[in-house]
């Protein structure tokens, strides 16, 4: 095999060599003595590991040097952008979103495919269609797309690239990368559409600094995700994160997933809707609602403010559980909704506190990013880089 066609995936085939690339990825430019004491290995081990990366050109070695101190000058290892292209896609219940990035998950091309319905065939022959179109404004797309990465909402399965469930979706046990495979004929990797921004967050977001911390998506659901100690976790089956639908009250609202009084029924979007619609100011939609909190009559707003003030204090006991539990560093709050945080905000923030044992709430800092597509694909692109090179996101 000659080396312009040698697989990625020959030359990451040693985990410690996938760490070396993740973390000249997500810390680069680095000097190789720098990557050997992040990683905990012997200068040694880094030079052995190099080799194969530099000469098939995934990683480069900048010909300025940089002082390290009083010792001698080292030349910092960065990764090659252009070695490939990825596409990644966020499928959600009105539209299909896409980035094409780069192999720094810099975004090259950007579009969108509204769908009529979510029914599997429609979102995935628009995410068929989408991918077909992005990479027509990228050049040399055939011999450089690195594989397609994908966020849907629900319970995922990963390793088989199926929707074991999704009510946000109404999809049950869904082939996801199959079909996509045939269609685009690029490798596919899945994944839960809120662990994307995770892998975001963790490689150029609100993620960076901290090892242990959750992305919380406020809209029509409640979605989370985590990353523990350094690693994104999905649980036994990728169903780890499920915060919208953790039981309050068992005589609640009756929640998308057939149950009653989930944390997303009592915080959701329909939550307020609902409220609002109870006290005789019925909007058509949550961003209705938000008008009318901020700027409506007296009487409108005050029950409008009321409803978002129930739903923060719903999502404020919802968060100070998983603080209690996993003792997070921080709460990053996304999604949709995240942009009526002055409207639910110190509703979360007093519940928080009220209901988090000793520190849980003192030690999480909560973050507010009300993210664009944009981050949602782009984290999909993440995924698959993180996939290929098989590292974790230390």
């Amino acid at each position: 095999m000659s080396p312009s066609k040698i697989r990625f995936s020959e030359l990451v085939g040693e985990q410690t060599r996938a760490e070396i690339f993740a973390t000249v990825l997500t810390a680069g430019p680095i000097s190789r003595t720098q990557l050997a004491q992040r990683l905990g290995l012997v200068p040694s081990s880094v030079t052995r590991m190099l080799p194969p990366l530099l000469e098939h050109g995934y990683l480069r070695e900048a010909d300025a040097t940089v002082p390290q101190g009083r010792g001698r000058p080292q030349k910092m290892l960065h990764v090659n952008p252009d070695k490939h292209i990825v596409v990644g896609m966020k499928i959600g219940p009105a539209q299909v979103s896409g980035v094409v990035t780069d192999m720094a998950a810099n975004v090259l091309a950007r579009d969108e495919e509204p769908i009529a319905d979510c029914t599997p065939r429609t979102a995935l022959s628009a995410a068929a269609a989408l991918t077909g179109r992005l990479l027509s404004k990228a050049p040399e797309a055939a011999d450089r797309v690195l594989g397609l990465g994908v966020g849907v909402s629900g319970h995922v399965d990963s390793a088989a690239g199926v929707c074991r469930y999704s009510a946000l979706l109404d999809w049950n046990k869904v082939d996801v990368a199959g079909p996509l495979q045939e269609a685009t004929g690029l490798p596919v990797v899945v994944n839960n559409d809120v662990n994307t921004l995770v892998v975001a967050e963790r490689w150029f977001g609100e993620g960076r600094d901290v090892d242990s911390f959750a992305v919380v998506t406020v809209g029509p659901g409640i979605g989370c995700g985590l990353l523990l100690n350094g690693s994104l976790f999905s649980g036994a089956t990728g169903l780890a994160g499920e915060l919208g639908h953790v039981p309050l009250d068992p005589s609640g609202p009756m929640c998308s997933c057939g149950r009653r009084g989930c944390l997303e029924a009592l915080a959701g979007d329909r939550a307020v809707l609902r409220h609002l619609q109870d006290g005789g100011f019925a909007c058509a939609s949550i961003g209705e609602a938000i008008t009318l909190a901020r700027s409506g009559t007296d009487a409108a707003r005050n029950v409008a403010l009321a409803a978002f003030a129930e739903a923060g204090t719903a999502l404020g006991r919802g968060l100070a559980g998983m603080c209690n539990l996993l003792n997070l560093q921080k709460i990053i709050l996304a999604g949709e909704g995240a942009v009526a945080h002055d409207l639910f905000g110190p509703a979360l923030t007093q519940a928080l506190e009220a209901h988090a044992f000793s520190t849980a709430a003192r030690d999480c800092r909560v973050h507010v990013d009300p993210v664009q597509h944009d981050l949602w694909a782009r984290g999909a692109a993440c995924l698959v880089i993180r996939d290929t090179v098989g590292a974790t996101l230390s």
